[in-house]
């Protein structure tokens, strides 16, 4: 009896004393919170470490409620408490225990003040004390904080966590957030080079420019010299991908050049037509896509993922008919008559401009992207937007698709014999007449499909279409009339240098110099890039 009584005695003993100990950490607790009512502003960041530092859970709903201006003080002791709104009054909840213990006037309580230095020093504490979450979720986050918010006081809860983590993903960003504290702490000169090295290649970018030379002025001149080297490399690796991503830039605004400039180089290689109406054709495809899209947000919101699909056929046929009407009831009895026929379609542009104020206003209307050309993905260092990528992809099946028209099919035989020759195309049976008809039917629908494109990526309005037609004629004669591989080079070329050219002289200042140096092209090779051959051309 004396053994067990003994036994029981000892349990009780440690029973208490756990308990004691428990009490006294959670009175510490709490008066290391209560210290953040009569600190100074200055001062409140060395406390918010030294509660990180306990690593105790209870202290996370303290910080986020600091963090988020939301945590108070009682005027009468100083006691720190987190609230609630209680009517006219506020409940007062114990930081430690959590639970409510009373009521208090909102006057009787003071709001502790933070400011940006403070959230930044909670954020790491945040960070620090929840990257040993269950929750996959909630590690990750707090490793992005730590690694936004450096501390050296972090290190230790980092190798713990580390040295516990099991997801690949995860351990990596935290071994990332790691080397950028170890550039904050006293540790030695090689884990230092070793943590510059992990920023380079593992954060790289503007992100680890800006956090090297936040650490250049701290560190020893030891690491000088690693910090400039990795900051050279990380120049010369944005240098290369910035090239990169000019060129694609480039590539999309080539291929936006080349949807409104094919249709072009058709009716102008084919008929002679300087058709200054061709961009209201673009900008009717737009307006084509807005009406399909309000009919499915009105009646078929389901099928809005393939409103586009749908648009496309539209945009064609409505366009393809407005430019058979124009080509029949005008522009025919104005062949050979060059000067005319320019301001007979200006004076059709202004019209059909006008047309769409009065029937759908003069602002810009909406036009929705479908869910699969929202958004980007990253390749390499560059970032490819879906819209342009599937744009790009568009305008090339496009230019396929008209080059195997032309190629492989009869109409298409005809259309090349009356662009080569169109009194021996006569000759021989052609009934060239219909041939322009059909040829500027087909170019205006393939403007109204361009018009579908850039209705994702500019904006839908009466004017759409003037942003693209001297681009679109630069296009044609540089590339040479009526050629489409030259349009396409052309296109692709014009794309490419307006790019590199807008970052060094500004937009307005670049299409400039990109028409000079198309005039001095034009001087020295009259035809374009690539040149029809041809009796009736070369005569």
């Amino acid at each position: 009896m004396s053994r067990a009584f003994k036994a029981v005695f000892v349990a009780l003993v440690l029973m208490f004393s756990a308990m004691a100990q428990q009490a006294f950490a959670q009175e510490d607790l709490k008066a290391q919170i209560n210290a953040l009512a009569t600190a100074k502003l200055p001062d409140l960041p060395k406390i918010v470490q030294t509660l990180a530092a306990t690593g105790d859970p209870k202290v996370v709903p303290v910080l986020e409620a600091l963090g988020e201006g939301d945590l108070y003080f009682r005027k009468s002791d100083n006691a720190v408490f987190l609230t609630k709104a209680a009517g006219a009054n506020l409940s007062i909840i114990d930081p430690v225990s959590g639970e409510t213990v009373g009521e208090e006037a909102k006057g009787a309580l003071t709001k502790i003040r933070v400011n940006n230095n403070l959230r930044r020093a909670i954020r790491s504490a945040l960070g620090g004390l929840t990257l040993l979450s269950p929750d996959r979720n909630v590690r990750l986050q707090a490793a992005d904080a730590v690694l936004k918010a450096p501390s050296a006081e972090n290190l230790g809860l980092l190798d713990a966590a580390i040295a516990k983590e099991a997801d690949a993903v995860v351990k990596a960003r935290m071994e990332t957030a790691r080397s950028v504290s170890v550039l904050t702490s006293d540790l030695a000169t090689d884990q230092k080079k070793a943590a510059i090295e992990t920023i380079r290649d593992k954060i790289g970018g503007r992100d680890a420019i800006g956090i090297l030379m936040a650490a250049a002025g701290k560190v020893d001149p030891a690491v000088k010299a690693d910090i400039d080297s990795a900051i050279a490399s990380i120049e010369s690796n944005l240098a290369f991908w910035d090239l990169g991503q000019n060129v694609w830039y480039g590539m999309s605004l080539g291929s936006v050049l080349l949807l409104a400039a094919i249709g072009l180089a058709i009716t102008f290689g084919v008929m002679g037509i300087i058709n200054m109406a061709h961009g209201e054709m673009v900008m009717i495809g737009a307006y084509s896509t807005f009406v399909v899209q309000d009919v499915i947000r009105d009646h078929y919101p389901g099928l809005f993922d393939w409103s586009l699909a749908i648009a496309l056929p539209v945009a064609f046929l409505v366009t393809g008919a407005v430019g058979l009407i124009i080509e029949r009831g005008v522009i025919r009895f104005l062949y050979g008559r060059p000067l005319e026929t320019l301001l007979a379609t200006w004076g059709i542009s202004l019209i059909l401009q006008q047309l769409i104020r009065t029937i759908f206003g003069p602002t810009n209307q909406e036009v929705g992207n479908p869910s699969w050309m929202a958004g980007s993905f990253p390749l390499g260092g560059l970032t490819i937007t879906y819209n342009r990528m599937w744009i790009v992809l568009f305008s090339l099946s496009v230019f396929f698709a008209l080059l195997f028209l032309m190629k492989r099919s009869a109409y298409g035989l005809q259309m090349r014999a009356v662009t080569q020759n169109r009194r021996m195309a006569s000759s021989m049976g052609i009934r060239t007449p219909w041939v322009d008809a059909l040829t500027f039917a087909l170019g205006s629908g393939i403007a109204g499909i361009a018009g579908v494109a850039l209705s994702q990526i500019d904006n839908v309005s009466p004017n759409l279409g003037q942003s693209y037609i001297i681009d679109s004629f630069m296009v044609v004669v540089f590339g040479g009339v009526g050629n489409l591989w030259g349009t396409l080079v052309g296109a692709l070329s014009l794309g490419i240098l307006n790019k590199f050219l807008e970052p060094t002289v500004g937009a307005v200042l670049g299409k400039i110099l990109v028409l000079v140096l198309i005039i001095l092209f034009i001087q020295k090779r009259p035809r374009g890039l690539f040149a029809l051959k041809g009796r009736a051309i070369e005569a």
